[in-house]
């Protein structure tokens, strides 16, 4: 197991299970986990749909939120909130942990 799938797991289980897909997400998180790192707290819904239309594409390319995030309607937008919260979480912890 590698630094990101640690990060990755940690992510995930700040994520309500129900929210999570219930197919393997092992590379989605992994998609977070450097989120995680590139952005740390700055990390906003955008860079969360992002990298989720990434982890999509190679699933379902004809999904009907594989769009910009702004021509996202406000519910669909809204769920991306979860995951930005669990990213900034694990993200606050990596940036208190001394050099």
């Amino acid at each position: 197991m590698t630094y990101l799938d640690e990060l990755a797991i940690e992510i995930e289980r700040q994520v309500p299970g129900e929210l999570v897909p219930d197919e393997d997400t092992s590379s989605l998180f992994r998609l977070y986990a450097v989120l995680a790192l590139a952005k740390g707290q700055a990390v906003n819904a955008v860079d969360v749909h992002n990298a989720w239309v990434a982890w999509m594409q190679e699933r379902d390319p004809a999904h009907r939120s594989i769009k910009p995030f702004e021509e996202l309607d406000a519910e669909t937008q809204a769920g991306d909130e979860p995951f930005v919260r669990a990213i900034r979480t694990v993200a606050e912890r990596l940036e208190r942990v001394p050099a």
